[in-house]
């Protein structure tokens, strides 16, 4: 269309021109003015025509920025979307942690509660132990802390040290033990004794003089009282532990609490 209208105006400057020749006079001036007028409008529409022409090629660019930039975009929208939802996840994990972390608070001093309470129990139950025992026992019991004082002891080890103690307790209670002792007797001079324990609750003694009694638990400890008159059969029951004797019946007093 543009090259249609410029040649065009080409073919009517061409007449024009011819005109003039034939006319002559101010008809050269004319022409001159028409082919400056022409020169002008030409000029013009090329300008134009870059310009529209740089135009469309900047919009094409502009095009293609703005289609880059879009994609820019929604790839940055999507990493969002993926950021807030691992966020989002990772909040839950550490509020599922946090809860989980004060339960695990709460239950170790539940434990450290429980522990305590049984570690109590066991100091006030080491009285009411048989000698022998409370010797075996003194390693496990030095293990315990004392009473409202810090430890570096885990809640788990204090545990362990607990059940320790119990169990040799337990094992003890089902068995008959027979034990060489120093004890006091009627004279007041401290001699050798062979004690029979039954279990955790009751014991006979015999000493090498042929002097017996017999001792039990109470609340401030064991307590021991002259028998005499038990002697021959503790010293039977001795004898069969010792395997000195064949395994017999032997009838003793035993006080049930």
């Amino acid at each position: 269309m543009k090259t249609w209208m410029a040649g065009a105006v080409i073919v009517l400057f061409a007449a024009a021109w011819t005109a003039a020749a034939q006319e002559g006079g101010d008809g050269a001036a004319d022409l001159d003015a028409a082919r400056a007028g022409v020169g002008k409008w030409v000029g013009t529409q090329q300008i134009l025509f870059k310009e529209r022409r740089d135009w469309q090629q900047s919009r094409e660019v502009f095009t293609a920025r703005i289609e880059a930039v879009k994609k820019e975009i929604a790839q940055i929208e999507e990493r969002l979307g993926e950021t807030r939802r691992t966020n989002g996840e990772a909040a839950g994990r550490r509020a599922e942690a946090q809860a989980e972390s004060v339960v695990l608070r709460r239950t170790g001093t539940g434990l450290v509660e429980a522990v305590t309470q049984f570690e109590a129990h066991l100091r006030r139950l080491r009285g009411l132990l048989p000698v022998p025992v409370q010797e075996k026992l003194a390693p496990l019991y030095q293990r315990m802390p004392a009473v409202a004082a810090p430890t570096r002891a885990s809640a788990a080890e204090r545990f362990q040290n607990v059940l320790g103690i119990l169990n040799e307790i337990n094992r003890t209670n089902g068995e008959i033990t027979l034990a060489s002792e120093i004890r006091t007797l009627a004279d007041g001079r401290p001699s050798e004794v062979r004690t029979v324990y039954l279990g955790l609750a009751q014991a006979y003694y015999l000493s090498a003089g042929g002097e017996a009694g017999i001792g039990r638990p109470e609340s401030d400890g064991w307590i021991w009282e002259a028998a005499p008159n038990l002697a021959p059969r503790i010293a039977e029951v001795v004898e069969i532990l010792q395997n000195k004797r064949s395994p017999q019946f032997v009838s003793l007093p035993v006080r049930i609490q």
